[in-house]
């Protein structure tokens, strides 16, 4: 992969934070140049996820055997047999057409992309004001069984402590602001 094509912009958190609706925002402010790198899992779909515009779906064999073939920049287990990950192909995509790429992605992949493209990357963790209220907002989305909901808690207060370990923490108590707060960011990531 080359290393001096485009930007990276990372958005990490705790499931509920709302780092989806604000990468989304950004994705809509054109000025911005940005486009979405699509993650891949092994794990099933969930609701209207669509194959290839929410994640690429792929069987846990192929995503093994894809680790196997150096074809990610990271991965990560990120519950038992649900497997995570960016595909090399992917990040070279978006750069071929003239963008940056931003990811809605798990903590640990966030800072692996992070270690490997330091300059390239701008690394945004966003907060919940509350692990209380995160659960609140993954109650209100009603996806998930109760027990997802204790182990996406549970897993929420390990990834607090990588928070500092990012270029800044977006705090999200007020959704409006947190966007704005984004696109001053990444407009000023992606100009230096």
């Amino acid at each position: 992969m080359h290393k001096n094509k485009g930007k990276l912009i990372v958005f990490s958190a705790p499931s509920g934070s709302g780092k989806t609706t604000i990468v989304h925002h950004l994705l809509k402010q054109k000025a911005l140049h940005l486009d979405f790198s699509i993650s891949a899992t092994s794990r099933e779909r969930r609701g209207k996820e669509i194959d290839g515009e929410d994640y690429h779906f792929i069987t846990l064999e192929d995503f093994k055997n894809q680790i196997n073939k150096g074809e990610f920049i990271e991965w990560e287990e990120v519950y038992q047999n649900n497997f995570y990950g960016t595909l090399k192909s992917e990040v070279e995509r978006i750069w071929a057409n003239g963008k940056h790429a931003i990811f809605d992605i798990d903590v640990i992949g966030g800072m692996r992309i992070k270690r490997k493209f330091p300059e390239q990357t701008l690394a945004v963790f966003v907060q919940p004001p509350s692990i209380e209220e995160m659960e609140k907002r993954l109650r209100n989305r009603q996806t998930d069984t109760e027990e997802k909901i204790k182990e996406r808690v549970a897993k929420a207060e390990r990834e607090f402590k990588f928070a500092k370990d990012f270029d800044v923490i977006l705090v999200n108590d007020n959704l409006e602001t947190a966007k704005k707060e984004a696109e001053i960011l990444v407009g000023g990531f992606i100009k230096k």
